[in-house]
């Protein structure tokens, strides 16, 4: 008997109405989002997602027949709770495809209040059993995200036990050094003022730590692992982009990209990335690896790791020089629009006249020339285009489309 494979999902973050477009359009089938006052991720600049514009964003995915998964995952606190009975008339009316919670007074007023919309249980619950999802399965939950903290192993035992329920895993992106996200140490350290579970997490994790001595006093050593440096919390980010025939065969549902406050270009490229792995192994049964992994190093990255999934991580599964992601092609320009044989751009890296750059759009990834740059109002010619620039620039080759096109810089730097 043909063993039949299931198409799985493909969930990217929305952090934006402009990053909910381009993952779209770069190979989503969905996208979480949160509203500014209910989320793990508290966005700081940009276009922020509320209840004011939170229906159009879910419209927006609905007319191009992709869904879109609301988060109220805070421990909420009791003005939570009325905020969100407040707020909970408009949730219903903007339509999500699901609300993605954690804690169980929120759960409570989901039930109450918006009785309709379907149940997916967060990371945060710390899901590491199959009883733990009858559990949430008996009380109406059509989907679990897996916690982290697992081995393929264990998720397919799991799956196996209770056939009968989504499962959702992340496959990329940011990692915790706390249990399943669920961190105190940004709330040590602020002394309160900035809460990880309240979507205003201070990433202490990432920070340089050293060592003192309890009677030398203000004598202050390095903490040095292998001579690297001093992040010692810091995790590798989770990718799992050469596992997804494993995950596939298991018959997980959702494949979870982590990422809000990420960038466009890291939307964007993670999606394309991800979506070419799944489509691959989907029609041929094979993925490319090389290509694969070429892709996701050009995305800001702390260097990569499987995470638990494979085996339990050790000392190489953390970045100890360095905090902040760093990417491995740097993102030169957004496409607005063509004007005749000339596009539109905003820079976002400067780049200059006769640069080598390469180009990515939903269908398409080539290198090409920059062969014009003028001021985009007064048609000066330029030798080059400076960061937030908007410029008119001529190509040596063209994309067929330059809807959702992007540039960034050739080949591979800060290889981790």
């Amino acid at each position: 008997m043909e063993k039949i494979i299931k198409r799985p999902e493909l969930l990217l973050p929305a952090g934006s109405k402009e990053k909910l477009d381009y993952a779209i359009h770069y190979g989503a089938d969905a996208v979480y989002l949160g509203m500014v006052d209910f989320s793990l991720r508290a966005m700081r600049k940009g276009e922020l997602i509320t209840l004011d514009n939170l229906k159009d964003c879910i419209e927006l995915a609905h007319s191009f027949g992709k869904k879109v998964y609301l988060t109220l995952n805070i421990f909420a606190y009791n003005k939570d709770i009325k905020g969100m009975i407040e707020a909970s008339e408009r949730i219903n009316d903007a339509n999500p495809d699901a609300i993605l919670f954690s804690d169980f007074g929120v759960y409570n007023i989901i039930k109450r209040y918006m009785p309709n919309i379907p149940l997916h249980v967060s990371t945060q619950t710390n899901i590491l059993n199959y009883e733990a999802v009858k559990f949430w399965r008996d009380l109406g939950a059509e989907r679990v995200v897996l916690s982290r903290d697992l081995s393929l192993e264990q998720i397919t035992e799991i799956k196996n036990k209770v056939p009968d329920i989504e499962y959702e895993v992340f496959v990329h992106g940011a990692q915790c050094v706390s249990f399943s996200g669920r961190c105190l140490i940004s709330d040590y350290m602020t002394k309160g003022e900035r809460k990880a579970n309240h979507g205003n997490c201070s990433q202490s994790c990432r920070w340089s730590y050293k060592l003192v001595e309890e009677t030398r006093e203000g004598e202050y050593f390095d903490i040095l692992e292998n001579g690297q440096g001093t992040h010692i919390l810091s995790p590798k980010d989770l990718a799992l982009i050469n596992y997804i025939p494993q995950l596939i065969d298991i018959g997980i549902d959702s494949f979870k990209i982590e990422g809000r406050t990420k960038s466009l270009y890291y939307v964007s490229a993670v999606a394309k990335a991800y979506r070419k792995a799944i489509d691959d192994y989907l029609s041929t049964g094979k993925i490319n690896e090389e290509q694969n992994y070429n892709e996701i190093v050009k995305i800001g990255n702390r260097g990569y790791t499987t995470g638990f999934y494979l085996m339990k991580p050790d000392s190489e599964g953390y970045s100890y020089d360095i905090s902040k992601g760093l990417a491995g092609a740097d993102c030169l320009c957004v496409f607005l629009e063509q004007k005749d044989n000339k596009y539109k751009v905003l820079t976002k890296n400067k780049f200059l006249l006769n640069d080598e750059i390469e180009v990515i759009t939903p269908s398409e990834c080539f290198k090409t020339k920059v062969i014009g740059i003028e001021d985009e109002k007064s048609g000066e010619k330029k030798e080059l285009s400076n960061t937030n620039d908007i410029s008119l620039i001529k190509l040596s080759t063209n994309p067929k489309d330059c809807a959702y096109a992007l540039a960034r810089t050739i080949g591979v730097k800060n290889l981790r």
